[in-house]
């Protein structure tokens, strides 16, 4: 079974990095509504698009998932 973005994420919270992934996670992880089932790309993508006014750019979003999908091919 394939770990959910979310989880992954949550590896990448640090209240004491201030660098734009760690801020997204950190961020992500207050908010509740979050598919924290999700693996989707564009599901995720979507909901953070409509929903995420905490998230400056997508482009922070497409460098955490690559990061996730490159943990993926290595487990």
């Amino acid at each position: 079974m394939t770990e959910p973005f979310y989880r992954y994420l949550m590896t990448l919270r640090n209240p004491e990095d201030h660098g734009t992934v760690a801020n997204f996670a950190n961020n992500a992880f207050h908010d509740h509504a979050f598919p924290k089932q999700a693996t989707d790309y564009h599901e995720l993508s979507e909901y953070l698009e409509l929903n995420a006014g905490y998230l400056p750019s997508m482009s922070i979003f497409d460098e955490a998932y690559a990061m996730y999908q490159e943990a993926r091919t290595r487990s």
